[in-house]
């Protein structure tokens, strides 16, 4: 398929017929339903769940004198309403008591595991993960978990990207150094590439050759997920055995084993066999969604939280469900399984402000003069692993 800069125009020129035609609709807009304003057709069509991710949604005051963002000011949000598992526990130390619908498991984990009550299958585990940890698994996330073999969002037209983190911090370009393979040439987004087109170079190497390029700096901004262990084709939406892939780190397979012990029957052990690592910036949004390829529902999804606080909802079965809004800060994991795998959930909010961001323990341990780019891109981003047992 071939792609134009500018779409063609009609006859090779712009025709009056076109204006007209054009300048017609325009006209015509108002006596017809689906021309409506679209604040209106949002506000018809917007289901529980929608209303509630615009609640929380970031954005700016229009009224700002500065067109960029940078020096515009997020409108104020009412957070009364967010459930805060941190608050809780640091209450429930103080005095037992838990807010209605909230319990907390008596049992013999390392960590004091939440349930709702009215949400079976879901457990929130507050600051589970050890400063070390979040740490390591930070490091991990930018610059081994996005190494091919695992793919990532810009495998599709890039395909595989090696040292991304370490091309962006040293300022490097990737170049494309042969015309792409068209599309009758391979069966899918995975196989469509095959490493050699696009090159990291210098800034000065990059500015000699006449080819596309896109620098290293700015795909890591662009980078959305990257996969671990088995592969998920998108275009299938399914698992794909077949494809290549290394399997998941002992260390983090180790780790989601034990924090999954609170979602899973005494004497049943959790097999990660893949994950996704999400990556979310100021502004980054996940709609409400089912996690619903894995075989055995029983079996939890086991989420990390990493970087930036942010909003998690957790909806019911339907989207008309209204969803219950909690506070996810790095350290914390969610496990859902059972009912709760058939809940829509979603992130409509990261806080990437100083304010309440809450990272100072980040910041406090990430000081050393090799650890400064992690705490560069942490201190404006999100990270979420979350792991599943695939059969």
């Amino acid at each position: 398929m071939v792609l134009h800069r500018n779409p063609p125009r009609l006859f090779g020129f712009k025709s009056k017929i076109f204006v007209t035609l054009t300048k017609t609709l325009r006209s015509v807009r108002v006596h017809f339903p689906m021309y409506q304003s679209e604040n209106n057709r949002e506000d018809s069509e917007r289901t529980a769940f929608r209303r509630t991710e615009k609640k929380y949604k970031l954005y700016y005051d229009n009224n700002a004198s500065s067109k960029n963002k940078k020096n515009k000011q997020p409108k104020p949000v009412d957070l009364t309403e967010v459930l805060d598992f941190r608050s809780i526990l640091e209450c429930h130390h103080r005095n037992l008591e838990l807010p209605q619908g909230v319990v907390v498991l008596q049992d013999k984990f390392s960590s004091p595991v939440f349930s709702l009550q009215n949400h079976p299958g879901f457990y929130f585990i507050p600051g589970a993960l050890s400063i070390e940890k979040q740490c390591d698994l930070v490091r991990e996330s930018l610059t081994e978990f996005p190494q091919p073999p695992n793919r990532t969002n810009h495998n599709a037209i890039y395909g595989p990207i090696h040292n991304l983190f370490v091309a962006a911090k040293e300022g490097k370009i990737l170049v494309e150094e042969k015309s792409p393979i068209t599309s009758h040439e391979c069966s899918s987004d995975f196989d469509c590439r095959d490493g050699e087109e696009w090159k990291f170079f210098t800034e000065k190497e990059a500015s000699l050759r006449k080819c596309k390029s896109v620098s290293g700096s700015s795909l890591l901004r662009k980078l959305r997920w990257s996969t671990l262990g088995l592969q998920f084709d998108w275009s299938n939406r399914n698992y794909n055995v077949s494809l290549q892939h290394n399997k998941i780190p002992e260390a983090l397979c180790e780790l989601a084993k034990q924090l999954a012990k609170p979602a899973l029957p005494a004497g049943v052990e959790f097999q990660p066999e893949a994950a996704i690592v999400n990556y979310f910036a100021s502004g980054d949004t996940l709609g409400g969604h089912l996690d619903d390829m894995e075989a055995d529902w029983s079996k939890p999804i086991v989420s990390l939280s990493l970087g930036c606080k942010a909003i998690f909802l957790l909806g019911g079965k339907s989207r008309e469900d209204a969803p219950l809004a909690m506070f996810l800060r790095s350290g914390d994991v969610v496990l859902m399984a059972g009912e709760a795998r058939e809940c829509f959930h979603g992130v409509p909010r990261i806080f990437t402000d100083k304010e309440n961001a809450e990272i100072g323990h980040l910041e406090t341990q990430l000081t050393q003069e090799d650890d400064l780019c992690f705490l560069n891109y942490i201190q404006t981003s999100r990270i979420n692993i979350n792991i599943r047992q695939v059969f």
